[in-house]
Protein backbone atom coordinates (compact mmCIF):
# COMPACT_ATOMS: atom_id res chain seq x y z
CA UNK A 1 0.00 0.00 0.00
CA UNK A 2 0.76 3.66 -0.68
CA UNK A 3 1.37 6.26 2.03
CA UNK A 4 -1.60 7.84 0.10
CA UNK A 5 -3.78 4.99 0.50
CA UNK A 6 -2.59 4.23 4.19
CA UNK A 7 -3.42 8.03 5.33
CA UNK A 8 -6.97 8.09 3.96
CA UNK A 9 -8.27 4.53 5.11
CA UNK A 10 -6.51 5.68 8.63
CA UNK A 11 -9.23 8.39 9.60
CA UNK A 12 -6.89 10.97 7.93
CA UNK A 13 -8.95 11.96 4.65
CA UNK A 14 -11.93 13.62 4.79
CA UNK A 15 -15.61 12.31 5.97
CA UNK A 16 -18.35 11.80 3.26
CA UNK A 17 -20.19 14.07 4.64
CA UNK A 18 -17.54 16.73 4.23
CA UNK A 19 -16.94 15.33 0.23
CA UNK A 20 -20.69 15.39 -0.48
CA UNK A 21 -20.91 19.22 0.61
CA UNK A 22 -18.23 20.92 -1.79
CA UNK A 23 -18.89 24.52 -2.52
CA UNK A 24 -20.19 23.82 -5.71
CA UNK A 25 -22.75 21.71 -4.96
CA UNK A 26 -24.17 24.17 -1.63
CA UNK A 27 -23.94 27.30 -4.36
CA UNK A 28 -26.21 24.79 -6.99
CA UNK A 29 -28.15 23.76 -4.65
CA UNK A 30 -28.40 27.28 -3.13
CA UNK A 31 -29.23 28.54 -6.76
CA UNK A 32 -32.03 26.24 -7.25
CA UNK A 33 -33.72 27.12 -4.13
CA UNK A 34 -33.75 31.16 -4.57
CA UNK A 35 -34.87 29.65 -8.83
CA UNK A 36 -37.59 27.70 -6.75
CA UNK A 37 -38.76 30.79 -4.89
CA UNK A 38 -39.10 33.36 -7.90
CA UNK A 39 -40.91 30.78 -10.15
CA UNK A 40 -43.51 30.66 -6.84
CA UNK A 41 -43.72 34.21 -6.02
CA UNK A 42 -44.37 34.86 -9.36
CA UNK A 43 -48.07 33.34 -10.12
CA UNK A 44 -49.81 36.58 -12.01
CA UNK A 45 -51.55 35.80 -15.37
CA UNK A 46 -49.33 36.99 -17.96
CA UNK A 47 -49.93 36.73 -22.15
CA UNK A 48 -46.84 35.01 -23.87
CA UNK A 49 -47.02 35.08 -27.75
CA UNK A 50 -44.93 32.30 -29.24
CA UNK A 51 -44.44 33.30 -33.10
CA UNK A 52 -48.38 33.35 -33.79
CA UNK A 53 -50.24 31.76 -31.19
CA UNK A 54 -50.90 34.31 -27.85
CA UNK A 55 -51.49 32.10 -24.55
CA UNK A 56 -52.69 33.39 -21.22
CA UNK A 57 -50.98 31.43 -18.42
CA UNK A 58 -49.59 31.87 -15.01
CA UNK A 59 -46.02 33.14 -15.03
CA UNK A 60 -44.24 30.51 -13.14
CA UNK A 61 -44.97 27.49 -15.71
CA UNK A 62 -43.12 29.60 -18.25
CA UNK A 63 -40.65 30.68 -15.79
CA UNK A 64 -39.98 27.37 -15.41
CA UNK A 65 -40.10 26.01 -18.66
CA UNK A 66 -37.39 28.70 -19.53
CA UNK A 67 -34.98 27.22 -16.75
CA UNK A 68 -35.76 23.65 -18.03
CA UNK A 69 -34.35 24.53 -21.47
CA UNK A 70 -31.52 26.16 -20.01
CA UNK A 71 -30.21 23.59 -17.57
CA UNK A 72 -30.83 21.54 -20.63
CA UNK A 73 -29.24 23.40 -23.11
CA UNK A 74 -25.62 24.33 -20.31
CA UNK A 75 -24.08 20.85 -20.71
CA UNK A 76 -24.35 21.02 -24.57
CA UNK A 77 -22.70 24.06 -24.68
CA UNK A 78 -20.38 22.95 -21.93
CA UNK A 79 -19.55 19.84 -24.44
CA UNK A 80 -19.29 22.11 -27.10
CA UNK A 81 -16.96 24.60 -25.56
CA UNK A 82 -14.25 21.55 -24.75
CA UNK A 83 -13.71 20.60 -28.48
Amino acid sequence: MSPNETSRTAGGGRSRLAEAFTPSRIGMVVLAVVTLVFLFENTREVRIRLLIPEVSTPLYPALLATALLGAACGPYAAARGRK
